[in-house]
């Protein structure tokens, strides 16, 4: 999985002006970060008794990765400002040295 991260950074390194896809591709990885802790947090957990059975578990991974895209888009926990600095700061190095 690394591997494929670092050849997804470096693809996105390769040209100037690319930020705005460097910030779209930080806030993607903040969201899937933030839509593992919801779903360990127990978020949308299925409500035992009165809950709406097989349907609700299916769709409720639909509902936590729309909660976590919409907190990674409304500033989230600040760490797709830390990646995006940091592939900025990458792309920098390599447009320098390239």
């Amino acid at each position: 999985m690394i591997s494929g991260l670092n050849r997804s950074v470096n693809s996105l390194l390769t040209a100037e002006g690319d930020e705005p896809r460097l910030r779209k591709a930080a806030q993607d990885l903040e969201a899937s970060f933030l839509r593992e802790m919801l779903k360990s947090a127990g978020l949308n957990a299925t409500q035992s008794g009165f809950g709406g059975g097989i349907g609700e578990d299916q769709f409720a991974s639909f509902l936590t990765e729309a909660q976590a895209q919409e907190i990674a888009r409304a500033g989230g926990i600040g760490l797709a400002e830390t990646i995006f600095e940091a592939m900025k700061g990458r792309m920098n190095d390599t447009v320098d040295h390239g």
